[in-house]
């Protein structure tokens, strides 16, 4: 799965620099997360780092983009080889 930012957020700026994949973003109220450049992480660490450094626990699995760890490492190969 992708993760997803929810409306706990409090703009603290502290995810947006771990993302390896640059996924995160600010949006027009709270940070967004883009599914298509989440891979949790997988390919870069063992767990994601942005929820690792959250300090109010608002980023969560997002149940609309439902992937499995193959998918994402599939998704961390594309995106890394087009860099």
């Amino acid at each position: 799965m992708a993760l997803v930012i929810i409306d706990d957020c409090i703009n603290c700026d502290v995810c947006e620099p771990e993302c390896p994949n640059s996924a995160i973003s600010p949006g027009d109220e709270i940070y967004e997360i883009d599914p298509t450049l989440c891979t949790e992480c997988v390919g870069h660490y063992d767990e994601p780092q942005c929820q690792n450094v959250c300090p109010v626990d608002c980023i969560e699995l997002d149940p609309e983009h439902k992937e499995s760890k193959e998918e994402l490492m599939e998704k961390y190969t594309i995106i890394t080889s087009a860099a």
